[in-house]
């Protein structure tokens, strides 16, 4: 078995998440980078996702960042879910917005960990802050015929 780099490792973590994440697909997410404890993840709010207020509603913004943060701490290969997160709306989004959410890892501990998400338009505009606790489970995020 060949030996990954952490970038290697953290691009094929994201690949096979990605394949299998019918979610983040449906709502056209693509993953612009990935690398170990950070994803940017791109979204363009279509007129689906538009509430009675004429903004993107808020559990697509969720989603969007919740996505980032599950590529974000799920690219050491060590199967982690979410534990716990918040939200702060702070802008609408419109219709035809490109959203932008950058996860970053701030802390990482043997089965814990702390990301902070920030989600902005393509204006730069902050849209959403998030902050998403993680927590490692049993398991690899790569199959095992992926990882020979």
């Amino acid at each position: 078995m060949t030996q990954l780099t952490p970038q290697q490792l953290a691009e094929a973590c994201a690949e096979s998440m990605f394949s299998r994440d019918q979610a983040s697909q449906q709502l056209g997410m693509k993953i612009v980078s990935v690398s170990p404890g950070r994803a940017v993840l791109t979204m363009t709010v279509d007129n689906r996702m538009i509430q009675g207020h004429g903004n993107c509603h808020g559990g697509y913004l969720f989603t969007l960042a919740d996505s980032a943060f599950a590529f974000a701490c799920n690219t050491y290969d060590l199967a982690t879910v979410a534990s716990g997160c918040s939200i702060e709306y702070v802008a609408p989004a419109k219709e035809g917005d490109r959203l932008t959410a950058t996860a970053e890892e701030r802390s990482r501990g043997s089965r814990t960990g702390v990301y902070d998400i920030t989600i902005t338009n393509q204006d730069e505009q902050v849209v959403v802050l998030f902050r998403g606790k993680s927590y490692q489970v049993r398991g690899t995020v790569r199959r095992l015929e992926e990882q020979a």
